[in-house]
């Protein structure tokens, strides 16, 4: 059963230069305990999709879409104050710089039963046990005298646990993990990857985990999008993106991971620049950089053509009578 269903989403900011079109009609489901990957560059637009579906933007954005679906309930249809008891208790969030994230001027204990006094309308006293409940979940050391403490007497690895223990402390339906070790050093980075896949599996919540590092996708996802441009170019498992990649922007995602120890296999960058979205390409947005492009790709965006039940890929390489290209053939 779907808990997340997203048709056909636009987001567009207003700024002085221009109408920077982020989001440009991107399409995504998320079932009960599933966890999704949404998967690109710098600058594609997976954050802002998922900001947008929380209705996180500053007020020169532009959300529409044809529907935004949780649990049944479409999310473009409510007020303001019916959308937060939402989004506060049922969907949250783990932003990807938690120093920013958190307000210097309050301790982390203030900080953590506020939701539970605005969503649950607990007392002080209840809110405080079930903080301290989440912390110990997030395996967050001498609970009771972190409470007193404030985010800049904090390490950054332990200031992320803070973010998700925030995070699941209404036991929301769907967590959304925005970069969540961006900052932190590869071995911290292990432990949060580690402890959100162990909370996931004990409260049985979604998660849509956006990242630009394929090694986080294959350790955590079962489904992965990958979005250049604003735009989902392909869609699938995570066995079905790694193995059977169709689309040349995946096949530079892939080529661009370093190799285990012992192989001498040189990384591959993707050359050029992302397109420009004030006037994004009428065409494929991969087009300017991508080896196998054609005079079609230029002219009109391709579909997102199905492949199987659970793959799909936008690219013109799949029409009959285009070049065969095959992931191994990319290879260099």
């Amino acid at each position: 059963m779907a808990l997340l269903e997203i048709d056909n989403l636009r987001t567009t900011f207003d700024i002085h230069v221009g109408k920077v079109q982020a989001v440009r009609g991107v399409s995504l489901t998320v079932g009960e305990g599933e966890t999704v990957g949404i998967v690109g560059e710098s600058g594609c637009g997976k954050s802002v999709s998922m900001l947008s579906v929380l209705h996180l933007l500053p007020d020169y954005a532009r959300i529409e879409a044809d529907a935004m679906r949780f649990d049944g309930t479409d999310l473009t249809k409510l007020s303001p104050k019916m959308f937060r008891r939402i989004s506060g208790d049922q969907i949250g969030m783990i932003f990807q710089d938690p120093m920013t994230s958190l307000n210097p001027l309050f301790t982390i204990g203030q900080q953590l039963m506020e939701p539970l006094r605005i969503h649950k309308g607990m007392k002080r006293d209840e809110a405080r046990r079930v903080v301290l409940e989440k912390l110990r979940m997030v395996e967050i050391p001498d609970p009771e005298s972190r409470m007193k403490q404030y985010p800049h007497e904090l390490s950054g690895g332990m200031r992320q646990r803070i973010m998700i223990a925030m995070a699941i402390m209404c036991n929301p339906r769907l967590i959304i993990a925005d970069e969540p070790t961006t900052a932190l050093d590869v071995t911290i980075q292990a432990q949060i990857l580690d402890l959100l896949a162990s909370l996931q599996k004990q409260l049985g919540t979604a998660v849509i985990m956006i990242t630009h590092d394929l090694g986080v996708i294959a350790g955590m996802c079962s489904r992965v999008a990958v979005m250049y441009g604003g735009v989902i170019v392909e869609q699938g498992t995570v066995r079905e993106i790694f193995y059977e990649p169709r689309h040349p922007y995946t096949w530079g995602l892939l080529r661009s991971i370093p190799q285990k120890a012992g192989e001498k296999k040189k990384l591959v960058p993707i050359p050029g620049s992302p397109p420009d979205l004030i006037a994004p390409p009428k065409g494929c947005p991969f087009t300017a950089r991508c080896p196998y492009a054609m005079n079609v790709c230029a002219q009109a965006m391709p579909e997102l053509r199905p492949l199987t039940d659970t793959h799909c890929a936008r690219c013109y390489l799949m029409d009959e009578g285009a070049p065969k290209v095959t992931w191994e053939g990319s290879r260099t």
